[in-house]
């Protein structure tokens, strides 16, 4: 396939920055010294998280395939971070931009979107993700010179980790043997876990998920009800479930202790990590840390305990 040299001859400025991120050694949080955690640090994309990969080969692909013509308007159902991404390379490619998504999302969120010129229409925060594509299906086909790039049925979402994240990853730690990603659209698990089994079949594919009674990380729990029709379960070698304590509790602990400022899916998926290393033995587990925590400040969560928390964070979306 032509994509990978394709991609590169689209970057232009800022578009050229993502990518290439950091891995970070956590293996120190371990509890087996034969364990080893990594993590990539997704919050240096340009935007600040890694939804900027996929936002890049989403457009990248619907102008190869003529769905996208200039001026022409994006629709997006997103809980923030696509969005932001699709509103930051439309601003550069001329395309205008409306995301809907929850209204409990963070107000950084909202103001980054409208600082980009994206219009933003609101789902009802209770309904989740699954309102805000309900609501934005609904939009797209009242005005069918709309565009929807879908990310949540999109095989460029699958590429975009399949060309860029999977491949750093084999690069940075070809002796990596399990990848821990959220269970959030299905790309990153599906993109990397692809790419890596080619490299090696043995590595395994976990997935972070929310308790199905338990939906503050804005990760998506299948038991929703909602399966994004990218996401192959059977290409899961296990799903972990988190609950919101230790997840907020892993976030804030990472920070005191290497200094990492990042959001509550990142500690989702370290309390995975941490779990997988109380019953695994000589093991090298990379994990997603999947945005930077400053779209999340006005929540309060790094300053304030869990008990605390439950007005601010109640019904948010964390991702």
């Amino acid at each position: 396939m032509s994509t990978k040299l394709s991609i590169e001859k689209f970057n232009t400025g800022t578009l050229n920055n993502i990518g290439n991120t950091s891995l970070i050694d956590l293996s120190s949080l371990s509890e087996n010294d034969s364990v080893k955690i990594y993590a990539k640090l997704e919050g240096e994309n340009p935007t600040g998280s890694i939804k900027d990969r996929v936002a890049r080969c989403l457009i990248f692909d619907a102008e190869k395939n003529n769905k996208l013509k200039p001026g022409q308007t994006i629709i997006e159902p997103t809980s923030g971070n696509t969005g932001i991404g699709l509103a930051m390379i439309s601003k550069i490619r001329g395309y205008n931009m409306i995301a809907v998504m929850p209204d409990s999302v963070s107000s950084e969120r909202t103001s980054l979107l409208k600082s980009f010129g994206s219009e933003i229409i609101f789902s009802k925060g209770k309904d989740g993700t699954n309102g805000s594509i309900k609501l934005a299906q609904k939009i797209a086909s009242e005005n069918p010179d709309y565009f929807m790039p879908f990310q949540y049925g999109n095989q460029a979402s699958i590429k975009a980790h399949y060309y860029t994240t999977g491949k750093e990853i084999i690069t940075q730690m070809p002796n990596i043997t399990h990848f821990v990603a959220g269970l959030g659209t299905g790309g990153t698990l599906m993109g990397v876990g692809k790419r890596v089994k080619e490299f090696n079949e043995s590595i395994k594919i976990i997935a972070t998920a929310p308790h199905p009674d338990d939906v503050v990380q804005g990760l998506r729990s299948i038991e929703h009800g909602y399966i994004p029709p990218i996401l192959d379960l059977d290409k899961l070698d296990g799903r972990i479930m988190v609950e919101a304590e230790e997840s907020f509790y892993w976030t804030k602990k990472v920070m005191e202790t290497h200094g990492l400022f990042v959001g509550v899916s990142s500690g989702a998926t370290l309390a995975t990590c941490i779990k997988m290393s109380k019953r695994l033995k000589d093991s090298v587990i990379v994990t997603i840390f999947a945005d930077g925590g400053w779209k999340y400040l006005s929540s309060g969560i790094y300053e304030k305990e869990f008990s605390e928390l439950s007005e601010e964070i109640d019904g948010k979306v964390w991702w």
